[in-house]
């Protein structure tokens, strides 16, 4: 948008918060140069999150493939903590945006961050430029001898995560389509075999359609918390039908085991 300002202070002033995203005056709203009235009815809420994020319009494939994983990560129960504080928040009265709020701020490095974590290590690998398998035997060495999780793969609930194989059939159905080249996908696929038996998760399968995407790292992350607010809008929206006020993360009948000092007097 371009618009006559008189005056260096109205320049400052105006550029304050330059975007590159959108141009809103009266009577006009444009995404990256689209108009919105152009835009609705057109493109699907997957394409729309796409031209926000990275300025064009994605192909048919890839929006599609951004779509199952935003479909996959919606949502795993309040077996997620994410998902419980925010239905805790509601049972508190607070309002549903508050709630979504709760559970949002639990999503960090531990809780919501594999993803990104995991497309960080297969940039690495394909960037290293050694062959899939002994990269991966490396990476997985490496993190054996510092004990630490590869992320993007094991689940502390499913033996094996029942997201993982429509989202990396997915992939590979890309591939054969051209819509992406594979890469990724080979690196991915390479670090599973070295884990054999600890199978991918959803995270590690998201990260590797990220990958393929060509996401930047942090916005895994992102996309993850863009999904999962579904999941928690729609649990703190059932938790407020529910005439159960102040629920904690325990029963009132299960008393929290003591650990300290036993009974004692002053």
């Amino acid at each position: 948008m371009t618009t006559d300002r008189a005056g260096t202070g109205a320049d400052t002033a105006a550029d304050w918060w330059a975007t590159g995203i959108s141009d809103i005056e009266p009577g006009v709203i444009r995404f990256h140069g689209y108009p919105i009235e152009e835009l609705i009815g057109a493109v699907s809420f997957p394409q729309m999150i796409w031209l926000m994020i990275r300025g064009e319009l994605p192909t048919p494939g890839e929006a599609q493939l951004l779509e199952q994983t935003l479909v996959a990560a919606v949502d795993h129960g309040p077996q997620a903590p994410s998902i419980a504080a925010a239905r805790m928040a509601a049972s508190c009265g607070l309002a549903l945006n508050n709630a979504i709020a709760t559970g949002v701020n639990l999503l960090g490095d531990v809780h919501g961050g594999a993803g990104q974590q995991c497309l960080e290590v297969l940039y690495q690998l394909v960037d290293a430029g050694s062959d899939p398998e002994t990269a991966a035997r490396d990476l997985v060495a490496s993190y054996k001898a510092r004990k630490a999780y590869v992320p993007g793969f094991g689940h502390r609930f499913h033996p094996r995560d029942p997201r993982r194989d429509p989202l990396i059939s997915a992939a590979q159905q890309a591939v054969a389509d051209g819509t992406i080249q594979g890469r990724h996908l080979e690196v991915a696929l390479a670090l599973e075999a070295a884990l054999a038996p600890i199978p991918m998760n959803v995270d590690g399968a998201t990260a590797t359609i990220y990958a393929e995407l060509g996401l930047p790292a942090e916005l895994a992350r992102g996309l993850f918390i863009l999904s999962r607010s579904v999941g928690l809008l729609a649990h703190a929206h059932e938790q407020q039908q529910e005439p159960t006020r102040i629920k904690g993360p325990l029963p009132k009948s299960v008393i929290p085991t003591y650990t300290g000092h036993p009974p004692r007097s002053l």
